[in-house]
């Protein structure tokens, strides 16, 4: 009775796969010009708050997570189920400390961090 979950290990991880790679494709050019290497936002920046940020407020992170969990499926393994939880905790901790920044820039910030959910659309 293996097969059967090896089947769907592989579709789910597949999908994930896919999922995570379109979010994150989609919040990189979604961003355009507000995009920056550096954690903070720039000093002309706006707040992007449609496209795939009116799902989730990282859609970045939101979709390395899903490419991290979606390839653990798909190679079956603990030890990369085990690094894509750390990656999990990793973009927690850094969009928390983005989030003072753009609390700080963006006074509607608040209102769009209680209509969004952070990390994992419509979860977390």
């Amino acid at each position: 009775m293996i097969w059967p979950f090896a089947r769907a290990f592989l579709f789910i991880g597949t999908v994930l796969i896919l999922a995570g790679s379109a979010l994150l494709l989609a919040g990189l050019f979604r961003l355009g010009p507000n995009l920056t290497p550096l954690p903070y936002p720039k000093p002309h920046a706006v707040l992007i708050e449609n496209g795939p940020y009116a799902i989730v407020r990282h859609p970045m992170y939101a979709g390395g997570i899903m490419l991290a969990c979606g390839w653990a499926l798909l190679v079956r393994g603990w030890i990369t189920l085990i690094y894509a939880l750390v990656l999990v905790i990793f973009f927690d901790i850094k969009s928390a400390r983005e989030e003072r920044w753009l609390v700080d820039k963006f006074p509607g910030y608040p209102e769009y961090q209680r209509r969004v959910r952070k990390l994992i659309p419509f979860i977390y």
